[in-house]
């Protein structure tokens, strides 16, 4: 199983956060803060290379504390060490 570490999980949030805008721009549906929250929940899944049982799934239509949970939910044991990544998921959806 493959781990993410802080440092790296931190550049992922800051290189959204930079690329806000243009991510915003070519996901027109949904909230901007659900857009970013969907873009970092599929990098995860890209990095930690998830497999399609692994993968959260949700009920109809996720809204922002869907998108948070299931961030959570996916670097839950699967990180390097211990870390509090609310304070990036924040820093990503504060304009």
């Amino acid at each position: 199983m493959a781990k993410i570490t802080e440092r790296e999980f931190a550049r992922i949030c800051s290189g959204l956060r930079d690329d806000r805008e243009k991510i915003i721009k070519h996901n027109p549906h949904g909230t901007d803060n659900e857009i970013l929250l969907w873009m970092l929940l599929g990098c995860l899944n890209s990095y930690l290379d998830l497999a399609e049982n692994e993968m959260p799934c949700f009920p109809g239509r996720p809204d922002e504390k869907a998108y948070r949970d299931a961030i959570i939910f996916v670097l839950r044991g699967r990180s390097a060490e211990i870390f509090d990544p609310l304070q990036y998921i924040e820093s990503l959806c504060t304009k």
